[in-house]
């Protein structure tokens, strides 16, 4: 016997109706999951890796505030702060937006660069989310965002 347990994004992310859309079309593959790690300063894989094609068009995930695009670390990297706290980042991007720009689900942000670091195949867009920022920022799958869950298996000791 085994009990189905759901991990989901937040009850704010979750709720309502849907929010959030994959990034690239068509729908890409995952080559790469989330992997967090146990804590902040450990290395992990704070989003997905999807494969993609150089110059493909970068879309908003959900409406939002573009926070930032630009450069990070030397690489260029597009920010959007949307309603629910969320911030999704994508990246490598050339954007085609501006910090304060407003963006609906689904409008392009930019277009894909090829040279993501340990990208499995040719050409990867990383997506990440997270809630917060700073060091009270709590990383999440993005795959989380469009409905997409983890369900893990846990044994259960039959009742005495």
């Amino acid at each position: 016997m085994a009990v189905v347990l759901l991990w989901l994004v937040p009850a704010a992310v979750a709720a309502g109706p849907r929010q959030y859309s994959v990034p690239l079309t068509p729908r890409p593959t995952v080559v790469r999951g989330f992997d967090a790690p146990e804590h902040r300063w450990q290395a992990g894989h704070r989003g997905v890796d999807l494969a993609a094609t150089t110059g493909a068009p970068v879309l908003a995930a959900g409406a939002g505030l573009v926070r930032f695009a630009g450069e990070v670390a030397g690489r260029p990297v597009v920010s959007i702060q949307h309603p629910d706290g969320v911030i999704t980042t994508y990246e490598p991007v050339t954007p085609t937006v501006s910090p304060g720009d407003h963006v609906g689900r689904g409008d392009p942000i930019g277009t894909v660069l090829s040279g993501h670091p340990e990208c499995p195949v040719a050409v990867c867009l990383h997506w990440g989310a997270r809630l917060g920022a700073g060091r009270t920022a709590r990383y999440l799958d993005p795959l989380g965002l469009i409905g997409a869950v983890r369900v893990r298996l846990k044994p259960v000791q039959p009742d005495s």
